[in-house]
């Protein structure tokens, strides 16, 4: 594939489509997302807002580090706005631990989130990072992406206000690192491990609350600290939604979470085999998460490809 003639294309038909007028990039500092907004702002210029919306359900000092990175690219001439909705998020996702209800509602929370800063803006456009995958697994009913809107019968001008532009929708993950390399961004966005839309809220198995949603978070980063060397397509912990009995430091009984570890290789997230970590690794980040969180009393390896699984749990 000519990338360089893929970006020629892509800024065309975004500078088309666009036209004089204004339009927002959803940024999550993933690369799907940072490749579409590149895209945009070569097209666009001046005329994209770049918006990150903190939904408390990122991993650890993500808004920090999305605003320092892209403040060294130069694209402080894109106006990035950070919005803190977290409570928001958490309000409407109280009581529902059904995995395709949870999606739904991260969904309409995020685009009418994205909606009233359209309008407010006086944006026409989003710009958002779809990418083939994502379109694949709505299709055949694997699990509804947040991202898909019309594929499943909603229309985005109508709903909530403007008309989406998914500029990478026909790539999958490996040709989208690919890109992101000719658009010039840092090996630390092209190469960094997939994460959901939906964010901690997909590796929350049952309720999402503030307090689960951090006991996943910490261990996320355990592992990806662990695993790091090893550069895997994708590592992460999951809360599950049952609980053990555990034993305190003083020997008694302790009914606390259990965390499911999991890592994975792929190139296009369409199959997955599992990563061979050595013992000595998977036994590091056992003694980390029990050692840390202390909520935390049994620690397991998942060790299933996809298919049979999909690669998050939810």
């Amino acid at each position: 594939m000519d990338y360089g003639k893929f970006v020629e294309e892509k800024v065309k038909e975004i500078k088309s489509s666009v036209g004089n007028k204004v339009a927002v990039s959803a940024l999550s500092g993933g690369v799907d997302s940072s490749a579409v907004t590149l895209l945009g702002h070569k097209a666009l210029g001046k005329q994209l807002r770049a918006i990150f919306i903190d939904d408390g359900l990122m991993r650890e000092k993500e808004p920090e580090q999305v605003k320092e990175t892209f403040s060294k690219l130069g694209i402080e001439l894109i106006e990035l706005e950070v919005l803190n909705k977290a409570d928001d998020f958490f309000k409407l996702l109280k009581g529902i631990t059904d995995a395709e209800e949870k999606r739904k509602v991260f969904r309409n929370t995020f685009y009418k989130t994205l909606g009233e800063i359209v309008r407010t803006s006086g944006a026409n456009f989003l710009l958002q990072g779809t990418i083939a995958a994502d379109v694949v697994e709505t299709k055949k009913g694997v699990k509804t992406q947040h991202n898909i809107l019309e594929q499943i019968g909603i229309d985005p001008k109508k709903e909530f206000g403007f008309q989406v532009i998914e500029p990478i929708k026909e790539l999958y993950k490996d040709q989208v690192r690919e890109l992101a390399k000719v658009l010039g961004l840092p090996e630390l966005i092209y190469q960094r491990m997939p994460f959901p839309g939906p964010g901690l809220a997909t590796r929350v198995v049952g309720e999402v609350t503030k307090e689960r949603v951090e006991i996943v978070r910490k261990a996320c980063r355990i592992v990806e600290e662990e695993t790091s060397s090893f550069k895997p397509f994708q590592a992460f912990a999951v809360l599950l939604n049952d609980k053990a009995t555990g034993l305190g430091s003083g020997g008694e009984r302790n009914f606390g979470q259990i965390i499911a570890v999991r890592s994975v290789e792929s190139t296009n997230a369409m199959q997955a085999e599992i990563t061979q970590l050595p013992w000595e690794v998977l036994v590091r980040i056992q003694k980390r998460i029990v050692q840390e969180l202390p909520q935390v009393v049994k620690v397991v390896y998942d060790l299933t490809p996809k298919p049979p699984s999909t690669i998050e749990y939810i």
